[in-house]
């Protein structure tokens, strides 16, 4: 734990997996543009900055987990950020979702300069990330892989190592298209379902115990908005940032993506015509229900 860390971005999957760093010995400084997110961290005995540029001169290895990919651009590349004001041997991990070319141009620009770059994006819930419990997809040397073991261990329980840099957040990208399709599917099913007379709780006991089964609808939906709650844990327009790189990113391939453009297509009403972009992904449903007629089915 010789070594210094930086943490920039301490919402709703940050400020927690921030908070078992800190509860766990690392030496730790944070920034977060809102002061009272990195007031929680002090309260836990990290050091609070002011700026991008105290956190990367306090810092050996900086981590951002931040909303979009222009965040962490400006956060690298910026007159105060991690190229401009870093040294060399400085490790930059990022843990934001953000496009996978991105990500590749800054590890050139920080290889470069004598810095590395690892992406290790984050799987699993806010509730996972409190209890230390996160999974993480990263892209990183073997060497790097090594050097930022501990601090994936202080804040989750699986690592999968996806290849080299850019590949962590390729993986992440892939897996989120599942999730993101998996809601607003599930949101249309419990909708159909209520038009057709059947009960919410009957068709989660029925889709939970079959082929149909997704974790997102079994471990996440009963918590949000099958319970009639759709403030943000995961926010919609978040979903919607992350599926829509997605999408990009099976154009650039050559891939097909019928159901990632359907279902982003989807999420843009809901955003649009519905007003809930700051409400919780699950909030499809009542975007879904609305087009139907109907209220929100819950359990």
């Amino acid at each position: 734990m010789s070594e210094r860390v930086g943490f920039i971005g301490l919402g709703n999957m940050g400020g927690p997996m921030a908070a078992n760093l800190a509860r766990k010995g690392f030496a730790l400084t944070v920034f977060d543009t809102r002061p009272a997110q990195a007031a929680r961290l002090a309260a836990l005995g990290a050091r609070t900055a002011k700026t991008v540029g105290e956190v990367v001169a306090a810092s050996d290895v900086i981590v951002t987990m931040v909303p979009d990919t222009p965040d962490v651009e400006g956060i690298v590349l910026g007159p105060d950020g991690t190229l401009a004001r870093g040294r060399k041997g400085m490790l930059h991990m990022d843990m934001s979702t953000i496009a996978p070319a991105a990500s590749r141009r800054m590890a050139e620009k920080l290889n470069a300069a004598g810095m590395r770059w690892v992406d290790a994006g984050v799987g699993r819930s806010p509730a996972h990330a409190e209890r230390g419990e996160s999974l993480f997809m990263v892209g990183a040397s073997d060497e790097d892989l090594k050097r930022v073991t501990p601090l994936l261990e202080a804040m989750g329980n699986k690592i999968i190592h996806a290849g080299g840099p850019g590949s962590g957040i390729a993986l992440k990208i892939v897996n989120n298209y599942v999730a993101m399709c998996l809601c607003q599917i599930n949101a249309e099913a419990f909708t159909m379902a209520a038009k057709l007379g059947i009960p919410a709780r009957t068709l989660f006991d029925v889709v939970t115990s079959s082929l149909a089964s997704n974790d997102h609808l079994k471990l996440y939906w009963p918590t949000k908005s099958l319970k009639g709650d759709v403030e943000p844990g995961f926010a919609l327009d978040l979903a919607f940032k992350d599926l829509s790189i997605g999408v990009a990113a099976a154009a650039d391939a050559g891939t097909p993506a019928h159901v990632g453009k359907a279902a982003r297509d989807a999420m843009e009403r809901a955003r649009k015509q519905h007003g809930l972009g700051q409400k919780d992904v699950t909030a499809l449903l009542n975007a879904a229900a609305a087009e139907a007629g109907i209220k929100p089915p819950t359990l």
